[in-house]
């Protein structure tokens, strides 16, 4: 489903359908699925601007997200936030964000929420490679760690923060979750290709 529904977005933007920016998830899709399939209602989810297959895999309506590429009000978020604002609260599903690691502290503040009302479940934030030199990236895992939050941080590195190489953005050249332990917070690494790892 998210592999067809890129494919008609891309076919969409290059015809100049859909106007503005869009980030397309290509190439990622087990990512998104293999990491929320095993999330429940009371999990949340918080994205970057690529996150189309995130709401997808979320259970969000592909009309309503299609709609919302094409700014009709019947989109998701009512026509006005585009490929990049996605939000579904009856499914804890609290969108995609413009800023570059923008979405690390809200998810931060998202497992917040649950462990001071006393809630089960977690927030699973995703980013991208470019994410992880931001400060407030660096902030959020801080206190994450000092104040044992719910949540998880999905670094969906494909090797480049936009157009730039990893080697050209970070003097860091091991796995970029390792940085966890300067935190000393625990990390994994998996294959982004497989969904069942």
């Amino acid at each position: 489903l998210i592999r067809r529904f890129e494919e008609a977005t891309a076919k969409a933007y290059a015809s100049g359908k859909i106007k503005g920016f869009c980030h397309l998830y290509i190439g990622e899709e087990p990512v998104a699925v293999g990491a929320i399939e095993n999330l429940d209602e009371r999990d949340y989810v918080i994205c970057t601007y690529r996150e189309h297959g995130h709401a997808l895999a979320r259970g969000m309506s592909p009309r309503a997200i299609m709609a919302e590429l094409f700014g009709k009000a019947t989109g998701c978020s009512r026509g006005k936030g585009g490929s990049m604002h996605y939000f579904a609260p009856d499914k804890n599903y609290w969108g995609g964000h413009g800023i570059v690691a923008g979405q690390t502290p809200l998810g931060l503040g998202l497992a917040y929420g649950l462990k001071y009302r006393g809630l089960k479940g977690a927030a699973l934030c995703f980013l991208g490679d470019g994410a992880v030199n931001q400060g407030a990236f660096h902030e959020s895992l801080n206190l994450a760690e000092l104040w044992d939050l719910p949540v998880v941080y999905v670094i969906e590195n494909n090797g480049y923060s936009m157009g730039t190489s990893q080697k050209r953005s970070s003097a860091y050249t091991d796995f970029l979750a390792k940085r966890a332990e300067g935190y000393g917070m625990a990390w994994e690494q998996f294959n982004g290709a497989d969904v069942y790892e």
